[in-house]
């Protein structure tokens, strides 16, 4: 099932996707599904008819997860927020030397 990320890229507008699992830290890229604006609006930049797409970590400032990740459930929270919405960042900093 798809997951419905916010990806806040390095001096641009932050918009929407979606990916199928949490992205691999050490993968150089991050794979994506239909990326739109926040309103639902299509992104300028991108060709009509393109659903899938590749943005290289390098570009990606931080990840925010909009539903509840698989494995981070009740187990990863603390009591009594059962039913809460659950908001992950994923954050990547660059590596030492860059």
């Amino acid at each position: 099932m798809a997951m419905r990320v916010v990806v806040h890229l390095v001096g641009e507008d932050a918009f929407v996707g979606e990916v199928d699992e949490l992205p691999d830290p050490r993968h150089t890229f991050v794979f994506l599904r239909n990326p739109r604006k926040r309103d639902g609006k299509e992104l300028t930049y991108i060709t009509d008819g393109a659903t899938a797409f590749l943005f290289p970590w390098h570009r990606i400032s931080f990840l925010e997860m909009m539903d509840e990740v698989e494995g981070l459930g009740a187990s990863a929270g603390a009591a009594g927020t059962a039913g809460a919405t659950k908001i992950l960042g994923f954050f990547r900093e660059d590596e030492p030397g860059r």
